[in-house]
Formats: C-alpha cells, structure tokens, sequence
C-alpha cells in the first residue's frame, strides 16, 4: 500500500511553542497494525523499530528503501523499546515478563525477569542512561488479559519502577504508582519523568535521581486535557513530548502546556530519528507516522 500523507496540525498553545514547526504533511509510512508501540531508531543502519503489541511482533522499516519488514515473531509480546549506547536494541516483552537486550549477533539476553525472586508483572517501557543503569516501568497491562500478552496471576503486590544495575541487580526505585508507563530522562539525566496512565487525570511526575541511582521528589510534573498520557521523549531544549489521544503534548521544561501535535490516531509513543535527531517518529494506534521538524530530539552523555 503506498504511503499516506495528512495536513500537519501544530496547535500553538503558548508563544513559547510559536517557533516549534516543521513539514507542511506528516506521512504514514506504515499501516495495518493491531497497536503500534514503542518506536527505535538504529542510526547506524538508517532503520526503525517498533512494537505491534497483539499481533506479537517487532516490525522493522528501512529508511533507504521504505521497506517494512518483521524483525522478530513472536516477540514476547514486546512493547516498549530503546537503544543503549553500544547500539543494542532493549526491550520489554509483556508475554515473557521480562526486559531483554539484543547483542550484535542477534542473540536475545534476558536483563531482568524477576525482583527478590518474584516474577515481573509485564514490563511496559525502558530508558537506558549513561551509567549503564536500565531503567523501566512494570505495570499489569500484559497479565490482565491475553490480548497485550497472557493472562496470568501477579507476583508483584503492585506495579513498580525498577532499575536495572550494570552489575545485574534489579531493584525497586518507587512504589507509589497506579499504572507507571512511559519515562525519559532529564538532558543531564538528574531527573527522571514518568507516567502514571490510570490515574485520574493521567499524569506525568518527576523525580529527583541521587548520587546513589535512588529517586526523591515525584511531585506531579503535568496532567493530561485529553484521555491518557503513554510514552514520552525529551527535545534538544528540555521540553517534554507526550504521547496522549489526540497526538503529541509539549510541555516546557516548568511544566506548561505550550503546544501539541494533533493526529487522527491515539498516540502511544514517539522517538527521534536521522542523522539531526529532527526526523520525528510516532506509534498511534495502528499506525507509524513521520515528519520532519524544526527542533531536535535530546542528546543524552555518553
């Protein structure tokens, strides 16, 4: 099927997102999923990957031709994706409860599938940060049903934060969450942004990372205007990129709601691709979409 192209929509809520712009068209480069999420750009081989959660698969599309390919089927009902900085692809897989990492060879590594000898409840998202520490969200969503994964009873007495030490050790770093999902790191990777989904109104808190790897703070950062805030990324300039039902929130780094990207679909959530970090990559509802854009994603240390 040839690519889709819709009006792009920037709805400038405050002067500071006046600037924010980019093409005139976003185009659909790939249809036809059950729900896509967890978008990953490989800049060394120009390609994209993202999570097609109930269909249990990682698709993959190669900038170069335009092909869309399947990466890996099953999956494990994989979810939520990013890229550490020796260029491996982490993720979540809901199915197998459990957050994995893909060598170079091709050989899967299991990271993380239990914390004090309980099994996860279903692994939802990951950020990586400079110090090897793997940081990501165990929500409930791949055991409740078999639709996302396969139902099963919890271990877990609730649904937690955890981080994932280079040493292997796994360990609680909040409690305090009704369905924590998306997160991403500050520039400096001094705070840490997280969703919680099903609060009421869904919204996104901050912490305050220590010297130590633990967490302070969590003081809610941004609620959600419309249905439920997903997955989250970082620009250039500080400013936060929400994935919610009606598109993408930019929130300035004080927590303003500045602007938004409107789209047909549910947005679950987004990342930064090209050789700039402005070719700008979004998973909604069965969809990818992409544009070019006149900001950059974030630079993180290395």
């Amino acid at each position: 099927m040839a690519n889709e192209f819709i009006d792009t929509r920037f709805s400038v809520l405050d002067e500071r997102f006046s600037r924010v712009d980019g093409d005139f068209t976003i185009e659909r480069i790939h249809s036809g999923a059950r729900k896509s999420e967890g978008p990953a750009y490989f800049a060394a081989g120009r390609y994209l990957v993202w999570s097609d959660i109930p269909n249990d698969r990682l698709l993959r599309w190669d900038e170069t031709t335009g092909a869309v390919g399947v990466l890996r089927q099953p999956s494990g009902y994989a979810n939520g994706n990013t890229i550490d900085r020796q260029g491996r692809l982490i993720t979540c897989e809901q199915g197998n409860r459990r957050v994995t990492r893909t060598e170079h060879d091709g050989t899967v590594s299991v990271l993380a599938d239990r914390w004090q000898g309980k099994r996860l409840n279903s692994p939802n998202d990951v950020v990586v940060r400079a110090d090897g520490s793997i940081w990501f969200t165990d929500p409930s969503y791949g055991i409740t049903t078999d639709y996302e994964g396969n139902a099963a009873e919890g271990e877990i007495d609730g649904c937690h934060v955890y981080r994932i030490d280079p040493d292997g050790g796994v360990h609680l770093v909040a409690d305090d969450f009704s369905r924590p999902n998306g997160l991403a790191f500050s520039l400096d990777e001094q705070r840490l942004y997280v969703v919680d989904t099903r609060q009421e109104p869904s919204h996104i808190r901050v912490f305050d990372v220590t010297d130590t790897g633990d967490l302070k703070g969590g003081e809610i950062f941004a609620e959600c205007d419309f249905g439920r805030f997903d997955g989250m990324r970082l620009d250039s300039a500080g400013r936060v990129w929400a994935a919610a039902w009606d598109g993408l929130h930019c929130f300035d780094p004080d927590g303003t709601l500045i602007g938004k990207l409107l789209l047909p679909e549910s947005a679950s959530n987004l990342t930064f691709g090209g050789a700039k970090r402005n070719h700008l990559f979004i998973a909604a509802g069965t969809s990818i979409y992409t544009l070019r854009v006149t900001f950059n994603g974030a630079r993180y240390p290395e």
